[in-house]
């Protein structure tokens, strides 16, 4: 299972294009989006790209491979835009080949229903297993946890969180990655 997970795109246009490209060229089976997808939100800055009708028409010619979340900016007139479900609090993927055929969930959320209480996602964890992943956003702040890393109380549960495509909150836009069982880290250029 290859995905491509971004969180937290706020409107950005010009960003949006970029994972865009990146989603051209990675060729996933699914995208991911974790939510605050067109709405900057009322604590952040308006990005300097601000345009989401542009991002609704990029992300419309990708509906059939989006598997989406809400975030907390995410409201039903998003919806009402939008030609893929986005409303959902969590979303839940399983990728049978993960870990030798035993398999992995891989639990989707946006962070401020259900999260690993990093930075300032909720500490609210769902029921999770040995080898499972937890996948959030709503921080913009990457963040990759898992063997030695894991956290505390939750050991054997691998942490990802993307960062953030249009509202980066730790010096760069970026998006992941899932292949071959392994998460990982991508700047947007």
């Amino acid at each position: 299972m290859r995905l491509v997970i971004a969180s937290d795109i706020h409107g950005a246009a010009d960003r949006c294009a970029k994972l865009m490209e990146a989603i051209e060229e990675i060729q996933p089976d699914r995208v991911a989006l974790l939510g605050d997808l067109l709405y900057h939100g009322p604590r952040n800055d308006l990005p300097a790209d601000y345009a989401p009708k542009r991002v609704i028409q990029m992300l419309n010619s990708i509906a059939e491979s989006i598997v989406a979340v809400r975030g907390n900016c995410e409201a039903e007139v998003d919806q009402m835009v939008l030609d893929f479900p986005c409303m959902a609090t969590y979303n839940v993927l399983l990728d049978a080949d993960a870990r030798g055929g035993r398999g992995r969930s891989i639990f989707l959320t946006h962070g401020h229903v259900y999260g690993p209480g990093i930075h300032n996602s909720v500490d609210a964890w769902p029921a999770l297993g040995e080898g499972d992943a937890l996948v959030y956003g709503h921080t913009h702040k990457k963040v990759l946890l898992e063997g030695e890393d894991a956290v505390v109380g939750h050991e054997g549960v691998t942490v990802f969180n993307p960062g953030s495509v249009g509202i980066p909150k730790d010096g760069s836009a970026s998006f992941g990655v899932y292949e071959d069982g392994r998460f990982e880290h991508r700047r947007l250029g």
